[in-house]
């Protein structure tokens, strides 16, 4: 059994900068492909950043390369998810989510069963 646990998330200004953290057990974290998504009101919970194991390769959402970065720190089990230029449409849940034997479709849900609960981000313009 793997578990997520998200933190990091709060209220913050528009043009910020906030990091999120996603801490890991259960599981040898370095085997693993991390995502981040992102659930904003009303919305579909869609793709931000995944990272792969081994050399640590990196994905982002188009709408979203520059802004966000993802890291991982294997010793720490934990991922990070760097966020700067803060928008009001960052406003969301954000989720991070893992997944073995990833090789392409970073971006589809289904690739990865198990997910965190969730943190909160609201940027205020």
């Amino acid at each position: 059994q793997v578990q997520l646990v998200e933190s990091g998330g709060r209220l913050v200004q528009a043009g910020d900068s906030l990091r999120l953290s996603c801490a890991a057990s259960g599981h040898t974290f370095s085997s693993y492909t991390m995502g981040w998504f992102r659930q904003a009101p009303g919305k579909e919970r869609v793709f931000v950043a995944a990272i792969n194991w081994g050399a640590g390769s990196t994905y982002y959402a188009d709408s979203l390369k520059g802004r966000f970065t993802i890291s991982r720190v294997d010793a720490r089990n934990t991922m990070y998810l760097q966020m700067n230029s803060l928008k009001p449409e960052d406003t969301a849940v954000y989720y991070c989510a893992a997944g073995l034997w990833i090789y392409s479709d970073y971006d589809r849900m289904h690739q990865y069963p198990y997910w965190g609960q969730g943190t909160q981000l609201t940027v205020s313009s």
